[in-house]
């Protein structure tokens, strides 16, 4: 992402485990020392997820360590935080969640103009096989890759 934004952390296995669909950027209703800590990289997103409840889009799960300098202005780690979208934006959302097997992913937060960004994702879970064969082909286009500079050097 060389366009001056700086990811702060990153969920790498939500590609993974699902099948991308549509992505989103939304802002954070964050607090002081929660944008502090982010900013030093102390965020988690490992097993965060989103839900559209009353029209709103709430992040849970997600991980942010508290401020050092914080004392006892620090934020709760684990707390639900709100999510910024437009209205048409919520409305797809959640028209996509009530469908079979659709979830709300967070891939990735990182730092737009000085604002906290958390790209979002629709996303499908993907099967046991599923991932096996992405594993495959990832392995099959290794192999490949090494056997064409192999080919290059032998020349």
């Amino acid at each position: 992402m060389g366009d001056g934004h700086k990811v702060l952390c990153e969920n790498r296995r939500a590609r993974h485990d699902y099948h991308i669909d549509e992505t989103y950027e939304a802002g954070m209703a964050l607090k002081g020392t929660e944008i502090k800590s982010l900013r030093q990289g102390k965020g988690n997103l490992k097993d965060a997820f989103a839900r559209v409840e009353n029209g709103e889009v709430l992040l849970y799960n997600m991980h942010i360590s508290p401020f050092e300098q914080g004392h006892s202005f620090n934020h709760e780690p684990t707390r639900t935080r709100k999510l910024l979208l437009h209205r048409n934006e919520i409305r797809k959302l959640s028209a996509a969640t009530y469908q079979k097997g659709l979830t709300l992913v967070p891939l990735r937060v990182y730092l737009k103009r000085g604002y906290a960004k958390l790209e979002l994702a629709i996303a499908r879970g993907k099967k046991l096989y599923d991932k096996r064969d992405a594993i495959a082909r990832r392995d099959a286009e290794r192999e490949m890759a090494r056997a064409m500079r192999q080919r290059e050097k032998g020349e």
